[in-house]
């Protein structure tokens, strides 16, 4: 009897809901092998890789690469031994039913995935040479390089800690190429060499778009259908002249351009819209001296050799307060409140997927040198795209700092399942008075804390603020 065993919608935390197949890394009818890269799964915000757990054949994909989402469970393939039939398959299909919850197949960044197109081979094989080196490295990818004569030391890895894997080193062995592609839909077959997701490489062809001309934001550089859309110049129209002085007014047309949601702003609309009518928020405010901040952390950088910015100071600051105020730092269930004795702070960020909230993971345990660096390699992966789930899944906390944009003061809608976010604005210059009754000058931040009120009272928020204030304004507290 043949064995026949069906690929689902993996689910990966106890929030995620669907996920869409964003490319097949093996064909249909193709054989794979254990620790090969089966798919890439687009889940909220990040793109996740998934590994084959055993040998088998693609027998048959059931949802093919799109922007369609699959709720979690959904059967997206089947896999078989070489001996399954098509009978048997469209038989197991057909009798298939989805569990409730799906289990999670082992995904990161850092996996041995397959090519999506196979690896352009040699003429003749090269005598294979043992590579030596340091650099965290998959096995399949070191056997690929080896075999291939490929130098890796050039290689930016792109998986967890930068790791190199078989894909990094296919794009290392795939030459450059110049596309013009033309036509509404069909794709040269030129294009199809460029790493670029199947619906970016068709709005290419159809714009007219030279996709080897475009940087991709996607995982491991690729091209995505927001990179192509944002390549599109929309059709201005000429000025019109200026009208003589005096002459009758006339309007012009004012047509806007219209720019559909992609999958990840449409996640962060629904879910803030959820937050902001779900959560019965309140808003505390304070405003902390920061003089003594900014002098610590000149003087604090030039001794540790580090550049911690202000934003890394605060979320000392706050995850110092947290921990002593257990009842801030909580996540809040739909009948209970969990409360945690490490602070996990995430910072909300801009990147070119929309709008993130990666973790530092127990930052009351770190000292600033460590906060600076973790935040700064986590700042890093958000602009390139390459967050996993791990970085952002959890949280007891958020921060969101605006004050470099200028912002005086702001409210930030709670990130469930959170208890409170924290928005910080920009400095300015206040005039006070002295304990002589003389008028001076100091350098103040405004704070604004945002609270559901379900999990968390206003005296614990005011008691938090009080704690969070006397840290920032004697910040020598903060290496204690």
């Amino acid at each position: 009897m043949a064995d026949i065993r069906p690929f689902c919608m993996p689910k990966w935390g106890i929030e995620m809901t669907e996920g869409t197949v964003a490319e097949w890394m093996v064909k249909e009818g193709e054989a794979f092998t254990r620790g090969q890269v089966i798919c890439l799964i687009e889940t909220d915000k990040i793109t996740n890789e998934v590994e084959a757990e055993f040998d088998a054949v693609l027998k048959r994909v059931l949802v093919p690469a799109s922007d369609q989402p699959q709720p979690v469970g959904a059967l997206l393939g089947v896999f078989t031994d070489a001996a399954a039939t098509d009978a048997e398959v469209d038989a197991f299909v057909a009798s298939f039913k989805p569990a409730e919850t799906a289990v999670a197949a082992k995904a990161g960044a850092e996996a041995a995935p397959a090519a999506a197109a196979p690896a352009p081979a040699p003429a003749a094989a090269p005598e294979p040479k043992k590579i030596v080196t340091n650099r965290p490295i998959s096995p399949e990818a070191l056997k690929l390089a080896e075999a291939n004569g490929v130098d890796i030391e050039p290689i930016h890895g792109s998986g967890r800690g930068g790791r190199i894997t078989y894909q990094d080193v296919v794009q290392a062995m795939r030459p450059e190429r110049a596309l013009n592609p033309v036509g509404p839909a069909e794709l040269p077959a030129e294009n199809r060499a460029v790493f670029a997701s199947p619906l970016a490489a068709r709005l290419a062809a159809q714009y007219g778009i030279d996709l080897a001309a475009l940087k991709g934001t996607g995982p491991r550089g690729r091209i995505s259908k927001a990179d192509v859309l944002g390549a599109v110049k929309p059709a201005v129209p000429e000025a019109a002249p200026a009208p003589a002085f005096g002459a009758l007014f006339v309007p012009v047309a004012n047509t806007p351009t219209v720019q559909p949601f992609d999958k990840v702003r449409k996640v962060v609309a629904r879910r803030l819209t959820e937050a902001k009518q779900t959560i019965p928020h309140f808003y505390l405010r304070v405003s902390a001296r920061v003089d003594e901040l900014v002098a610590l952390r000149k003087t604090a950088n030039v001794v540790m050799g580090t550049k911690a910015s202000i934003n890394d100071y605060i979320v000392k600051a706050v995850a110092m307060a947290l921990v002593r105020h257990p009842d801030v730092n909580v996540q809040v269930g739909a009948d209970a409140v969990h409360s945690f004795p490490h602070a996990d702070v995430a910072i909300a960020v801009a990147s070119p997927k929309g709008l993130v909230t990666p973790i530092v993971r127990q930052a009351d345990r770190m000292h600033i040198a460590q906060i600076a660096a973790t935040t700064r390699a986590l700042i890093d992966k958000a602009q390139a795209g390459r967050l996993s789930f791990e970085d952002m899944d959890g949280g007891t906390f958020s921060v969101s700092n605006l004050g470099m944009f200028g912002i005086e003061e702001f409210d930030a809608i709670i990130n469930p399942p959170q208890g409170a976010i924290l928005a910080v604005g920009g400095m300015g210059r206040v005039a006070t008075e002295t304990a002589d009754g003389d008028i001076a000058f100091e350098s103040q931040i405004k704070l604004s804390l945002s609270v559901d009120h379900r999990a968390i009272d206003g005296a614990a928020g005011a008691s938090f603020l009080q704690t969070l204030k006397a840290l920032i304004e004697a910040p020598e507290s903060l290496f204690a």
